[in-house]
């Protein structure tokens, strides 16, 4: 439990100096390097940083330390007993093949998780924070929602199956760390092999985008093949709208953070069955019940 909560035990830790020398290095390319006439109006001026967006990204990504750490503490205890008292064995955190292997696997297991936050309307409710900067930068990757819950369960599966419980948050924290640099407009396609193995910006981009062809498409956090092998991958065609395909227009930390739980809320309680209740919090975001068949009154000949 200590090394846990060490920061010195945690891969972010170090990373932070290079997430801060990466945003300037950022904003420096955008200052002087980039120059694209061609984009229209609109896309000119939502491209870059924009002060007050960049802002409240920051403040999300504190805010999500604090709420990633209590996480970290709920889980960590359930993780260890199953471990300890189901797992049929314990992996060999020494072996040359562990390290690979439990980063391979939580990569896996990030994908479903992510697809389901997107697919199911109580996950998207916390995950569409993430999503709702209209900006593509490295201050995106640190809009981070403070409702992290959904990650714990589709972890379950790795201590079962012998990992051992810390090494699922260190490989957390490096799948956390790759992530956030495919977040950038900065960087155009890489070599082909790579685009075709791993996650990269011209993927994520497409992630982000609002635009009906990139919608729930490349969620693989470091690898793309899984978007690929289980049909949900879409190639960069044109540079995406980003945002939410209703646009938030707030920088209210709680309205973005938990405003879609606050719809939900209000949507179940005035919901006239269990069907629409489902339906609310597990049918797709903007699930709404079918409306009652129109019957037509004839009158008498």
């Amino acid at each position: 439990m200590h090394d846990l909560l060490d920061p010195m035990k945690n891969p972010v830790t170090y990373a932070i100096p290079f997430f801060i020398l990466t945003i300037l290095l950022e904003l420096a390319a955008l200052k002087w390097l980039d120059h694209d006439d061609n984009a229209a109006g609109a896309a000119r001026q939502l491209k870059g940083y924009h002060r007050p967006d960049s802002r409240t990204s920051l403040l999300m990504g504190l805010g999500s330390i604090v709420f990633l750490t209590l996480l970290k503490l709920a889980g960590f205890f359930g993780y260890l007993w199953l471990y300890d008292n189901v797992a049929p064995f314990h992996l060999d955190t020494s072996a040359w093949w562990y390290w690979p292997a439990v980063i391979l696997g939580l990569d896996l297991f990030y994908y479903w998780q992510h697809r389901f936050v997107h697919r199911v309307n109580v996950g998207w409710a916390a995950h569409q924070a993430h999503h709702s900067s209209e900006y593509m930068n490295f201050t995106t990757a640190l809009r981070q929602k403070w409702n992290p819950w959904f990650e714990l369960l589709f972890w379950i599966p790795l201590p079962l199956l012998g990992f051992a419980p810390w090494t699922l948050y260190v490989a957390f924290g490096f799948n956390l760390i790759y992530q956030f640099f495919v977040h950038t407009e900065t960087i155009e396609r890489l070599p082909r092999p790579i685009e075709f193995v791993f996650n990269t910006p011209s993927h994520h981009r497409v992630h982000h985008g609002s635009d009906p062809e990139y919608l729930d498409t490349n969620y693989g956090g470091i690898l793309i093949i899984w978007d690929r092998l289980f049909g949900s991958f879409t190639p960069e065609r044109q540079r995406p709208t980003y945002g939410l395909t209703k646009p938030v227009n707030t920088y209210n930390l709680i309205k973005l953070e938990y405003g879609d739980y606050a719809k939900i809320v209000r949507n179940v309680r005035h919901a006239s069955s269990w069907r629409e209740r489902l339906g609310y919090l597990f049918g797709p975001p903007g699930w709404e019940p079918s409306p009652l068949p129109v019957v037509e009154v004839r009158g008498a000949p």
